[in-house]
């Protein structure tokens, strides 16, 4: 049995039908037998007794007699006293268990701050495993008061952290984000998009982004791991690295294209999509690979090129991303 399942009055077992047994219990005084209330209420003996045994575990109810067959209506307010006193306990017993936890973990941290304090600092460090990745990453946001700058190549990252995100721009820590163009289509990705946003955190997109990385308050650098691996990441501290990073970040945030609202598609950055698409055709790319590189399904990308070529009437893949790169370049001048 559910809490959800008690506060809106129903069950998978007992639908509809939980709140009249127990007004009729708390009529009569008592439920004298399940067959008695289910001929009263004019239901099926089998909805009163699953009902009863919803009502018995909320301790709405209680068993009367030594049978097991009378049941007596309880006060709601001690019911609830009652339940609500057994989630504080097991939320007691879970908050000693934290601590323990953190008291014996901790018996090592002396040691290993020993250790890094007679070494020189490591510029670049790597971590590896789902665990200790989301341990540093939960800790690195709760350091962060500032900024984080983040870069979603596909598959990204705003997937896992996006309710640290949410998280910080409730802090008002500002969180700006550059992720790719295939992020415009896709449905599942466009909805936490929107969330983030309405959040207040800024969505840029460019059509390729080679490798994921967050940089938190402008010093900390995590790079992620590429796609495919074992979830690893590489944590940087070194001042110059990070100053690279935020250089780049900001050089790609000016060639970006702002992400606004919940519809959005890829009418917006259709010339810098075909454009991109265009470029690796060019160089002799295969369907498969220009998808890959661009972050899209295979079927997705050759919609484009099939419109590309048919926008420049050319007879081949190769001729389509010559002409069109020439025509970029045009434009461009």
């Amino acid at each position: 049995m559910t809490m959800t399942a008690l506060f809106t009055g129903r069950s998978a077992a007992g639908g509809d039908h939980v709140t009249d047994v127990y007004r009729y219990a708390a009529r009569k005084g008592a439920i004298e037998t399940v067959e008695a209330a289910a001929e009263d209420l004019g239901l099926a003996v089998r909805e009163v007794r699953e009902a009863v045994e919803h009502l018995v575990e909320s301790r709405l109810l209680r068993i009367d007699d030594n049978a097991g067959l009378r049941f007596v209506p309880v006060d709601p307010e001690l019911a609830a006293a009652s339940l609500v006193s057994s989630v504080e306990r097991e939320i007691y017993q879970r908050r000693e268990l934290i601590d323990q936890i953190r008291e014996r973990i901790g018996v090592f941290q002396q040691d290993y701050t020993a250790v890094e304090a007679g070494t020189a600092p490591r510029a670049v460090d790597y971590l590896v495993g789902s665990m200790e990745v989301r341990g540093f990453l939960k800790t690195a946001g709760d350091a962060c008061r500032d900024e984080v700058l983040v870069l979603q190549a596909s598959g990204g990252v705003t997937g896992d952290l996006s309710e640290t995100f949410l998280t910080l721009l409730a802090r008002g820590v500002v969180v700006r984000i550059i992720c790719q163009h295939r992020n415009r289509g896709d449905v599942s990705t466009r909805m936490r998009m929107k969330r983030l946003t309405d959040a207040g955190a800024v969505v840029y997109t460019l059509s390729h982004i080679p490798r994921s990385a967050v940089v938190f308050d402008r010093s900390l650098v995590v790079m992620f791991g590429a796609n495919g691996e074992e979830a690893n990441v590489a944590r940087v501290r070194d001042h110059g690295i990070a100053q690279f990073f935020l250089d780049l970040f900001n050089h790609l945030w000016e060639m970006a294209t702002p992400l606004e609202g919940i519809e959005f598609g890829y009418a917006d950055v259709a010339d810098d999509l075909q454009q991109a698409i265009a470029a690796l055709m060019a160089k002799g790319y295969t369907d498969e690979v220009v998808a890959r590189k661009l972050g899209m399904s295979v079927r997705s990308c050759r919609r484009h090129i099939a419109s590309l070529m048919r926008d420049l009437e050319a007879t081949s893949r190769f001729q389509a991303g010559v002409a069109a790169a020439r025509s970029f370049l045009r434009n461009a001048g």
